[in-house]
């Protein structure tokens, strides 16, 4: 009986609903809504409206569907006009009914539609934000891989320049490659939301290109794409990509960005191969010489091949730069900086990578800060998804002692490029400097993560458990990782050569430096100063002192080639110590601090006056030493308690009352630090 009741129910509501035409209205409605919303989802991404415009645009057109049945329901449109529909004579109880199965049948369409539709909506986009993988090379030549690095980093290049997009770097997608990982978790630990994969296939001249951008957040494909073109097209590949990623990601390109990534780097082919062996070279973790010296060889094989690369000449005059900050400080070497930089703007002007190497070599080689930040500050109108431009800016503000701007600047070149070693270390440096050890040694963690194979950053985690805890165990555990015969530019055995000095095995230090296949030369410090300063740290000056004179004459014609150097004032500084020639020795280290006070380098300037307090110590001049060393302790990238009780350079002061009560007046503030 009660079953027959609510048949005879919902027949009467059909039939009033088909009376009262609501049927019509309903499917006017339904038709005139997915217009809309189809009109929006192209309309909007094209009147750069955010997404969720159009996501309330499909909220009110739902919430509006329950309201129209309503309408329908109590309205007519009659000859008349709109006249309320005549009601029935039924039971109040049926009509109230009838009037809830509708607004009930209506919300459930509603509810149903926008399960369908709103996550459609948020599934296609995604963060302006993206990551290109390393491309496959799917070449018979496995030579070609330069040639699939080539397309992506220009890809690459020309997104980075796109101020509304976060791209990440080259070096922090590379460990990337060859690799099956989860796209959702390469994009969460890269933090984008939209990442391009593909392959490349040469054959002769003809090259096949396959991308496709995926959804990080969802892991589906957004756009997907073939290219089979000429050689020749493969500029036009790259530019096409990026134009389309651009759209796709649904990015604003001012007049400037387009003409940015639609000009071509170079026509020729060899160039362009050499100049992408170059960039792979010196973008290493490590800034080994030998690398730097290789990249070099490359950079200026592609000017060769084409002297109207731009692009090139700029890569080479910042290869010169980085030689002539790290182990070249020559006149020679930075009339070659200079001139690379001079015809890269000469050929570009605008060439944002141009701006950066004469900016470099404002900073490297002249030590102009003001001029650099210039050039530095038109870089980045053009570059503004660079972590080398933000690092760069920052490596000049914490020699200006802006520690907590330049930390700033070095945490926004990691954000672009969270997995780059080089970056990491530098970020790590700042905290390392200003005594946050603890800071310091978990970035240097995610820089041994993210380049297992690099040195530099072991070897920095290692002074730092010394410099922080006096833990020597750290430089052992890390040198136990590095391959057998893996020495490039003997960092090795110099880092072992400190170990051995620190723990005071001077026998096996004489043992091991003797051994070494090659001229220890780190810093301008030759490998005969070392021979010297261990059998002084022994007590045995008779056998110091020829060694001593062996290092002389090497860094008098070093200082000769470049005597505003700072560092090989010091070496001289030291030498001379050694052999007793008190007046000069401490008039090269004065030079020294002259050449680079803190004032004008709060990074390298404190360390030149703790070298200044060691030429002290070995001329007797104790109380000299001690002023300095107390001004260092509290001085950002000074000198630390740990290390004054393990150095055995500071051996001459421990039985002066005065450095005793120094070490116990700063224990409390290096302890309070563990």
């Amino acid at each position: 009986m009660v079953s027959t009741d609510k048949a005879v129910a919902m027949t009467g509501f059909f039939e009033e609903v088909r009376r009262r035409k609501v049927y019509r209205v309903a499917a006017a409605y339904i038709i005139a809504a997915g217009g809309i919303i189809q009109l929006a989802s192209a309309a909007f991404p094209a009147w750069e409206l955010p997404n969720w415009a159009l996501r309330l645009v499909i909220v009110a057109l739902l919430m509006g569907f329950p309201i129209a049945l309503i309408l329908a329901w109590v309205y007519d449109i009659t000859a008349q006009g709109v006249r309320a529909t005549p009601t029935p004579a039924m039971p109040g109880s049926h009509r109230r009914r009838n009037i809830v199965m509708l607004v009930v049948t209506g919300v459930i369409i509603s509810a149903a539609a926008g399960f369908f539709l709103l996550p459609r909506v948020s599934a296609h986009k995604c963060d302006k934000s993206i990551a290109v993988l390393p491309f496959e090379n799917l070449s018979d030549e496995k030579e070609n891989a330069y040639f699939a690095d080539g397309i992506q980093d220009d890809v690459l290049t020309n997104l980075s320049k796109v101020g509304d997009l976060k791209v990440i770097s080259r070096t922090s997608v590379m460990p990337y490659r060859g690799k099956a990982s989860n796209l959702r978790e390469i994009g969460k630990t890269l933090g984008v939301g939209a990442i391009l994969e593909g392959s490349v296939r040469r054959i002769g001249n003809r090259v096949r290109v396959n991308v496709q951008l995926i959804n990080a957040d969802t892991d589906e494909h957004m756009w997907a794409e073939d290219y089979d073109r000429d050689l020749t097209d493969v500029f036009a590949i790259q530019t096409d990509l990026a134009r389309q990623i651009v759209r796709e990601l649904q990015a604003k390109l001012s007049p400037m960005e387009k003409a940015q990534i639609e000009r071509r780097p170079t026509e020729n082919g060899e160039a362009y191969l050499a100049f992408m062996q170059g960039h792979e070279m010196f973008y290493r973790a490590d800034k080994f010489r030998s690398n730097t010296e290789k990249a070099e060889q490359l950079f200026e094989k592609a000017t060769k091949l084409d002297p109207n690369f731009a692009g090139a000449f700029a890569a080479l005059a910042w290869v010169h730069d980085w030689n002539y900050h790290d182990f070249d400080p020559t006149p020679a070497r930075k009339e070659k900086a200079r001139a690379a930089a001079v015809q890269a703007l000469r050929l570009q002007p605008n060439l944002p990578e141009a701006h950066l190497a004469m900016g470099f070599y404002h900073y490297y080689c002249e030590r102009d800060y003001q001029a650099a930040l210039d050039e530095f500050a038109i870089a980045k109108l053009s570059l503004p998804n660079s972590p080398e431009v933000y690092m760069a800016i920052g490596a000049i503000e914490r020699r200006q002692g802006k520690w907590k701007e330049s930390t700033a600047n070095l945490q926004k070149a990691a954000s672009l490029s969270p997995k780059d070693a080089w970056v990491l270390q530098n970020l790590a440096d700042n905290y390392y400097a200003t005594r946050s050890f603890e800071a310091a040694d978990k970035i240097f963690d995610r820089a041994i993560e993210a380049a297992p194979g690099s040195f530099g950053a072991r070897a920095e985690k290692a002074s730092l458990a010394i410099d922080w805890k006096g833990d020597l165990g750290e430089m052992e555990r890390q040198l136990a990782q590095v391959p057998t015969g893996f020495d490039p530019d003997g960092l090795i055995t110099y880092a072992r050569l400190q170990l051995l000095i620190l723990q005071r095995k001077f026998p096996d230090a004489l043992v091991l430096l003797k051994q070494s296949p090659q001229d220890l030369y780190h810093k301008n410090k030759p490998k005969d100063l070392f021979e010297g300063a261990i059998y002084t740290y022994s007590n045995n000056k008779e056998k110091a002192r020829p060694a001593f004179e062996r290092a002389r004459p090497i860094v008098e014609k070093a200082l000769l080639e470049s005597s505003d150097d700072a560092s090989r004032h010091v070496t001289l500084g030291l030498i001379l110590a050694g052999l007793g020639e008190k007046d000069a020795a401490i008039a090269e280290g004065k030079r020294a601090v002259e050449l680079l006070p803190e004032s004008q380098d709060a990074l390298e300037g404190p360390k030149t006056a703790v070298a200044l307090a060691q030429i002290y110590v070995w001329t007797g001049e104790n109380g000299q030493a001690l002023q300095l060393l107390e001004r260092s302790l509290s001085t950002p990238n000074g000198v630390t308690v740990p290390s004054l009780r393990l150095d055995p350079i500071w051996d001459p002061l421990r039985s002066d009352p005065r450095f005793q009560a120094l070490i116990e007046r700063h224990e409390g503030e290096s302890l309070a630090l563990l």
